[in-house]
């Protein structure tokens, strides 16, 4: 009994020595609160240290823990986190208030800085949702907006609402400073505008690029003309040339010639259906200032119509614009802006003479990130009436600003004469419009936001391209100003937002102040970017554009980077998995193919998932060109490029 005694505790001391001396389970990190498949994530601030242990003297595990990092949470205790990169593990503790909670990828950014007023951060919702309740709620705005500007070096007056606000009347926040805007809470107190509460977080020197050298002197701006040279655009041809020249005369008299640069690319369509085409589009001339005219004059003297008709009433003027893009000098210009002239849509995704794989949004984006203002002249025909609709809904989304609102103007052309003294005088007044900004750089005199449009009455072509011209040369003044002062986005760790302009929105309109998108590490991007092949090819080989499992697929591809791009679904999706509507549940902002329901996908025709799979093949090279975008990658001295981080706007999800 004894001996039998003895031999059960010695087995029970080697079990327990055993258990004590295998390696722990690592638990799965904490859900968040109702969920069974969301797990918490925090993302740090700049300077936060990682330790061993729940004590600010114990040992650090990394000095500097990258900016930024998305962490998911492992444990509470006391004010500090338990923190990992993986679900799998967790690597130390981080103080409570160098995070911010964030459950999902969704950040903030402000939009374009044209016809809006600043984005003010609330203290409370309730301080938002009684400014807009109120009926003088734009009187209110008006004195609200007057103190804050007041109150410029102390905007957090106990007296005010509201915390800060976004430095844009004296340059608006330099896109060369990368910043964060989590979105940690959402409210749909009114149609049509979403209350945010959200956390800003500027990285100071913990970013690689947090300052940015003054430009001296005043910016100089260069402006491309993307002409389109098919068989019916004579006149308008020859009334660039025009322009070009009335412009160089202007600024030769203000002598500011070296300040207006002017570039020229012409295109036509395919060479492949028609040869005699000569070229789909070619460089006529890189930029040249009034110092070189004679060069670019001679040059766009000699560019002809085509001789013969394309294969198509639509013409490659995408191929163009990405040539303007990317092949131009724009190193030496701060102010930035391509002039489509065009009187025919852009070639249709579908059509096999195509050259550029990418669609309008995802050029209008590629154009965005590199500080290009595309503005499209679309010259409306009679001749062209049924394509009239098409070109226009196309150049749009091409000239996108922000919302629904585009660079964007027609040209009526009732006869070709009407229309090239039409043509002439917006494009005069568009291109003279930036030399009066560079102008008034130069003299340190700060625009004024242009007045809304009246809605009561049609603008004139004239009126209607002054008051593009103001816009457009605002917003790009405040950008360029944002540049050489390094305007940043102020730090609030807690604070409400309304997701549209303020002012507009008293008016009944809406117009958006933030856009929305989702941080990525390249190696993130890569994932997607397989996933999305795979699926695609599958769909192809297969011929099932219809089934069941592509839709799926892309929908779980979409939603899984937008809420957690980290999870690991060991080669399933998350609607085989069954996580797919939790994960889509909640999301305050959804891509279009989240907002897709599957009986839509159902209802498309063939010829309407063909497109849709094609729109897939345009995202899909825009992801090749972020990845190329070295500019916009913030390393925060990671070595590993594929921890490097990029802000991808929501809208280049699937």
């Amino acid at each position: 009994m004894y001996s039998a005694l003895r031999l059960l505790c010695l087995c029970c001391l080697l079990c327990s020595m055993a258990y004590t001396l295998a390696p722990q389970a690592q638990a799965a990190p904490l859900l968040q609160e109702g969920k069974k498949s969301l797990y918490q994530r925090v993302v740090s601030h700049p300077g936060a240290q990682l330790r061993t242990a729940p004590d600010s003297k114990a040992p650090l595990v990394k000095s500097n823990l990258v900016p930024f990092s998305a962490l998911y949470v492992h444990a509470r205790q006391e004010g500090w986190l338990q923190v990992g990169r993986s679900i799998g593990a967790a690597e130390g503790w981080l103080e409570a208030d160098v995070t911010t909670p964030w459950n999902q990828s969704l950040t903030l950014l402000f939009s374009p800085p044209s016809g809006r007023d600043p984005v003010l951060f609330f203290k409370t919702e309730t301080d938002l949702h009684q400014l807009c309740a109120a009926p003088d709620m734009e009187t209110r705005l008006d004195g609200l907006l007057a103190a804050v500007r007041k109150d410029k070096a102390a905007q957090t007056a106990a007296s005010l609402p509201v915390l800060a606000s976004e430095p844009l009347d004296e340059g608006a926040v330099s896109e060369k400073r990368f910043y964060l805007m989590p979105i940690l809470d959402m409210k749909d107190p009114f149609e049509g505008v979403k209350f945010l509460q959200v956390a800003s977080i500027d990285p100071g020197t913990g970013g690689s690029t947090a300052s940015v050298s003054a430009q001296a002197g005043p910016p100089r701006t260069g402006i491309a003309l993307v002409i389109d040279t098919t068989i019916s655009m004579k006149p308008y041809i020859e009334q660039s040339l025009n322009v070009v020249r009335a412009i160089y005369d202007s600024i030769e008299k203000d002598k500011m010639a070296d300040n207006v640069g002017f570039a020229v690319v012409a295109y036509r369509s395919s060479t492949a259906a028609v040869p005699g085409l000569e070229y789909v589009s070619t460089v006529v001339s890189d930029f040249a200032t009034a110092k070189d005219r004679q060069s670019l004059e001679s040059r766009l003297a000699q560019v002809r119509e085509a001789t013969v008709s394309s294969h198509d009433f639509n013409e490659d003027s995408l191929a163009a614009v990405q040539q303007a893009v990317q092949d131009l000098s724009w190193e030496g210009y701060s102010s930035r802006l391509i002039l489509l002239i065009t009187d025919a849509g852009p070639l249709k995704s579908g059509d096999k003479y195509a050259s550029t794989p990418m669609g309008v949004n995802e050029l209008n984006d590629l154009a965005r990130q590199k500080g290009i203002w595309i503005t499209t002249l679309h010259i409306k025909s009679p001749g062209g009436a049924k394509n009239h609709n098409y070109a226009e809904q196309s150049y749009r989304a091409l000239s996108r600003l922000s919302g629904q609102r585009a660079n964007y103007q027609a040209v009526a052309a009732p006869t070709p004469a009407e229309g090239a003294r039409q043509f002439a005088t917006v494009a005069k007044t568009l291109a003279q419009g930036m030399v009066d900004m560079v102008r008034g750089t130069a003299e340190g005199r700060i625009m004024t936001r242009p007045k809304d449009s009246p809605t009561d009455k049609a603008a004139s072509p004239e009126e209607e391209a002054r008051r593009l011209a103001a816009t457009l040369g605002y917003a790009m003044q405040l950008e360029y100003l944002g540049r050489t002062r390094a305007s940043q986005a102020p730090t609030v760790v807690n604070s409400w937002i309304a997701d549209m302009d303020l002012k507009r929105l008293a008016r009944q309109e809406q117009s958006p102040s933030v856009e929305v998108a989702v941080l990525l590490t390249k190696n993130q991007l890569n994932d997607l970017g397989s996933q999305l092949r795979a699926i695609i090819d599958s769909a192809e080989r297969t011929k099932k554009t219809d089934s069941r499992d592509f839709f799926r697929g892309i929908l779980s591809a979409s939603a899984r980077m937008a809420r957690d791009p980290n999870l690991p679904t060991a080669g399933k999706s998350l609607a085989e998995l069954g996580l797919l509507a939790e994960f889509l549940d909640g999301l305050p902002y959804k891509s279009d193919i989240m907002l897709l329901r599957e009986e839509d996908w159902y209802r498309m025709s063939v010829g309407e998932q063909t497109a849709f799979i094609n729109r897939l093949k345009s995202r899909l090279a825009r992801y090749e060109e972020y990845d190329k975008d070295r500019a916009n990658w913030e390393s925060f001295g990671q070595a590993n490029a594929g921890d490097w981080v990029y802000r991808v706007p929501l809208s280049m999800l699937p």
